[in-house]
């Protein structure tokens, strides 16, 4: 199969823990420059090797070897958050390099966790998301995600996620 370009160059591999200072930065940059975290969940979005111990980490490298994106891909335990059964996955913590975006790395970083989720046996991905991640909404839907009103929650007071679901 052929690469499609807006993804040439760029691959996605299994994070390793000397990847972990640089997805430690790049996703608390995001996360706080974007306005969609709390200095007080700075600290859990840092907190890689911890993520690390409930998820499996991906990042998106490009053609210079640097990371530009990472997740974490839920396929089993508490961590997920959103999931209600063994036979859903979720992902977290998405993030994309602001001088990378544009380039599909978004894109390729959750089909990456689709695929290895049905290749676990799972049969549906979930995650939940900031109502102003508008940009990474319409990622979802064009992957054929779809809203599931009656799962979104609030983590702590004031922070309301809405869920997205796609059958895999």
């Amino acid at each position: 199969m052929l690469e499609r370009p807006a993804t040439a160059g760029l691959t996605v591999r299994a994070a390793a823990a000397a990847d972990f200072p640089h997805i430690s930065e790049l996703t608390v940059r995001t996360y706080l420059g974007g306005g969609l975290a709390s200095a007080d969940y700075a600290r859990t979005l840092a907190d890689v090797e911890g993520r690390a111990a409930l998820a499996e980490l991906l990042v998106a490298e490009d053609e210079a070897g640097r990371i530009v994106g990472s997740v974490a891909l839920v396929l089993a335990g508490e961590f997920g958050e959103v999931t209600v059964s063994d036979e859903e996955a979720a992902f977290r913590m998405l993030v994309v390099d602001a001088v990378a975006r544009g380039r599909g790395i978004g894109e390729l970083l959750v089909r990456t966790c689709l695929d290895r989720a049905r290749a676990a046996g799972k049969r549906r991905m979930v995650l939940s998301t900031d109502p102003r991640m508008h940009a990474a909404h319409r990622l979802y839907e064009r992957l054929g995600f779809t809203r599931l009103p009656e799962r979104d929650w609030t983590p702590v007071p004031g922070v309301d996620l809405l869920v997205y679901a796609r059958e895999l």
